[in-house]
């Protein structure tokens, strides 16, 4: 069969890998059994750390008999490590399979290598098929497992003019309630959120995820603060449904290894300018999400101070991914030009590289940090 062929069994993968967990460390992977005539026989998905990978559910609803010869259609490469679970790439070899179909490459330095296991038992293998669509689906996860390190959304609101405040400090509020809602959505969608020690003390956030009513999301992200200050008794990010983590003497290439140790594969850093900008300057941030109202606040209360960029030759290039309306107020959704291996989604309006690093220091900031963006609380 063709790979155009494997085009259907395939998007059902992908329909199956959506029920999957969306946060945590593990990828979201679908997958389907065709028998000879082509027709499935077994679907399966991973539903989470320690669970069975998708290979391994879809084959234990078939007999020995039915398993053999048959072709396994999966969005992701086969593993070809022992985790919490073993190899997909030996279970399938068990199994005598007929044929593997897959959509992505595994770029885990651990895990990859399945298809050349796979080919080396005298298994063929077909890869790519859907690939552009289901590397978008997964383009976070991707990034994470050739970067090492979490994914990075930094995300701001500000005047058309750039400003996150007015000049008394006041910022609540610069966009409307859409544009609000709408981080709250990418809140529960992050496994964490980050700001700065100084915006703790400033505003007191509670960075939990609302619903439009103020109730708490079903998914909330882990607390991450920076900064050497301790954080008050009464702070409400002590009140959060999430142990915080703090970060007093990591430089953030530090913290976010640890994160990723952790299970954290999205991190949603809010604030303020001076963590934004370090992680801007260091090469750290993947995907920007960039509210714009349409007010002018003029003044110098900046998004970001200084990202290292001392010429126009030296300035930070991005590439628009999206843009859209939320009220009054635009989102735009951008990620680096260039980058050490960023996965760009297709599509990205509700979240998707390491710059050069030429002369970035990679340490948390101080603790004057002040918010970027208090709208959200």
């Amino acid at each position: 069969m063709s790979e155009t062929g494997y085009e259907a069994p395939m998007r059902r993968a992908l329909e199956l890998a959506e029920r999957g967990p969306a946060r945590g460390i593990n990828p979201r992977v679908g997958c389907v059994v065709l028998d000879s005539d082509g027709r499935i026989i077994a679907e399966g998905w991973h539903r989470g750390a320690g669970t069975p990978h998708a290979e391994c559910d879809a084959l234990s609803q078939l007999s020995p008999e039915q398993a053999r010869g048959s072709t396994v259609v999966v969005t992701l490469e086969p593993c070809n490590h022992t985790g919490l679970t073993g190899p997909c790439s030996e279970l399938l070899i068990e199994a005598g399979v007929g044929r593997v179909v897959y959509a992505v490459t595994d770029p885990g330095q651990v895990s990859q290598g399945g298809a050349r296991r796979l080919e080396a038992a005298g298994i063929p293998t077909l890869g790519g098929v859907l690939g552009a669509e289901i590397t978008a689906f997964l383009y976070d996860w991707l990034t994470a497992a050739r970067l090492g390190r979490p994914f990075v959304t930094l995300k701001w609101a500000s005047s058309l003019d750039g400003r996150i405040a007015a000049a008394d400090g006041t910022s609540r509020w610069i966009t409307g309630d859409k544009a609000r809602q709408r981080v709250h959505e990418q809140r529960e969608a992050s496994d964490a959120i980050a700001v700065g020690v100084g915006t703790v003390l400033a505003d007191d956030p509670s960075l939990t995820a609302r619903d439009e009513d103020g109730e708490l999301l079903p998914e909330q992200p882990v607390p991450v603060v920076f900064g050497r200050r301790a954080i008050p008794p009464h702070a409400a990010v002590l009140r959060h449904p999430q142990r915080p983590i703090v970060f007093a003497d990591h430089d953030l290439e530090s913290a976010l290894t640890e994160l990723r140790e952790r299970g954290i594969r999205r991190l949603f850093v809010e604030g303020g300018p001076t963590l934004a900008s370090a992680f801007v300057r260091a090469g750290l941030v993947d995907e920007y999400l960039v509210y714009l109202a349409p007010v002018l606040l003029g003044g110098g209360r900046v998004a970001l101070d200084d990202i290292g960029v001392r010429t126009l030759d030296e300035r930070r290039g991005l590439r628009l991914v999206s843009l859209r309306q939320l009220g009054q107020d635009l989102l735009i959704v951008a990620v680096p030009e260039s980058g050490s291996g960023a996965v760009i989604p297709a599509a990205a309006e509700h979240r998707s590289g390491s710059g050069d690093g030429t002369g970035a220091h990679t340490h948390a900031p101080t603790d004057t940090d002040t918010r970027t963006d208090t709208e959200e609380d």
